[in-house]
């Protein structure tokens, strides 16, 4: 595991260097990132500072930002409210609203196997009170957050063994107070990577909060720049405490690019 650091003068000297870039990718996960954990999924926004620097990276000349988010496309459009020029990658990978384009289509027996796991964890989710079974494009959700970590074990533990009863070949992937089935083997890493080639991006800048996250810190090369927010292991090499410390990162960033020289 790389050493991370918290070390202001560093993470302003990374922003500085990756301001400069001639083309640079700003990809941003959205909950816990952008915005705070709630209970009710749908009720959460991005804190006023980071989206306005989000909107300011947005407009800034050779600057491609994209939200790369576990959240359905659906969802993710409905809490963001993001511009409809706006990049944005949904499912882990799976859909994608790039360059004006939606892409998400699923095959005959994508479906059928998303349909065959998602009817298996509603079962599960009856049997847990406040277990919340979310659905997806390409998978499902198992949501815990409401329940005692005691409850969130033993429904975990069942949704994973009904998960891969109903289909074997589905995936499998914790995050926080989640765990996800999917029938796509994609993850942020591999949206990462696609992203860097469409856009022929110099450099880039990722921040995320989650496990799933460190899929994308793993495909990070030399020039990029990659912030874990909050705690846990991780593979980026700078980290900052929450939501909040973020937009001071999220401020600085928007301003070198913004006056940048031409």
């Amino acid at each position: 595991m790389p050493e991370t650091t918290t070390d202001q003068t560093a993470i302003d000297r990374a922003l500085e260097t990756l301001a400069a870039a001639p083309r640079l990718i700003v990809a941003l996960d959205f909950d816990g990132t952008l915005a705070p954990f709630a209970d009710d999924p749908s009720q959460v926004g991005a804190l006023p500072g980071s989206w306005a620097a989000v909107l300011t990276l947005h407009r800034a000349k050779d600057t491609e930002v994209v939200l790369v988010s576990g959240r359905p496309l659906g969802s993710l459009v409905a809490v963001t409210h993001a511009p409809e020029d706006m990049a944005l990658v949904g499912s882990h990978g799976v859909e994608w609203r790039v360059d004006g384009h939606d892409e998400a289509a699923l095959t005959a027996d994508e479906q059928a196997r998303v349909a065959r796991i998602g009817a298996a964890l509603d079962a599960v989710g009856e049997r847990f009170p406040g277990v919340v079974i979310e659905h997806k494009p390409a998978g499902h959700g198992v949501h815990t957050r409401r329940v005692s970590a005691e409850v969130a074990a033993e429904a975990d533990q069942a949704a994973s063994a009904a998960a891969h009863d109903a289909d074997p070949e589905v995936l499998e992937r914790g995050g926080k107070d989640i765990l996800e089935f999917a029938v796509r083997h994609v993850t942020k890493g591999d949206a990462i990577a696609r992203l860097r080639d469409l856009h022929g991006a110099d450099a880039v800048f990722f921040a995320g909060d989650d496990v799933t996250d460190e899929d994308a810190f793993r495909v990070l090369g030399d020039g990029d720049v990659g912030v874990k927010v909050g705690e846990g292991d991780t593979l980026a090499g700078y980290r900052v405490a929450d939501p909040t410390a973020l937009t001071a990162v999220l401020k600085q960033l928007a301003r070198a690019r913004a006056t940048r020289p031409a």
